[in-house]
């Protein structure tokens, strides 16, 4: 269940320069990275091959970098439930910066402030400034800011 409901633009607006929650952590296991190397047709070895990997700087697997992208509209949903919508569009991603590896079995989460809200014209574009955090890692999986459309009824 979401930690936060926004109801409408004006709802969403007082929450500018704050930051909104953190997600409940979600493993990542070899399984995920499996499936996402199916999906993408991405099956380099240091993702799927765990006893060459083992081998390697990082000693195991590690996802994909975009894996751990994909999960954000998930482990967002956990933050916020946005209300009164008729659809959401994924807009954009600025100053993605992949900063450490997800290892397999890792656990990451989301940490989440609201940069900016602007109204189009009837469309509200959000900015989040977001950050995967890694269980027991000082240092971020990625940081970004990511930008999505909510079309409120």
């Amino acid at each position: 269940m979401a930690q936060l409901v926004i109801n409408s633009h004006a709802e969403f607006e007082s929450y500018i320069g704050q930051e909104l929650g953190v997600s409940d952590y979600l493993k990542i296991d070899q399984e995920r990275i499996n499936g996402f190397a199916e999906a993408t047709i991405d099956h380099q070895w240091i993702h799927t091959d765990p006893e060459r990997a083992a081998a390697s700087s990082f000693g195991t697997t590690i996802a994909h970098g975009y894996l751990t992208v994909s999960i954000l509209p998930y482990l967002w949903e956990q933050i916020a439930q946005i209300n009164n919508i008729k659809m959401m569009i994924n807009y954009g991603i600025e100053k993605l910066k992949f900063n450490q590896p997800v290892k397999v079995n890792n656990e990451v989460r989301l940490k989440v402030k609201l940069t900016s809200l602007s109204n189009l014209r009837g469309i509200t574009k959000c900015q989040l400034n977001v950050k995967l955090e890694i269980k027991d890692n000082p240092k971020p999986a990625f940081t970004g800011e990511f930008i999505f459309l909510y079309h409120f009824k």
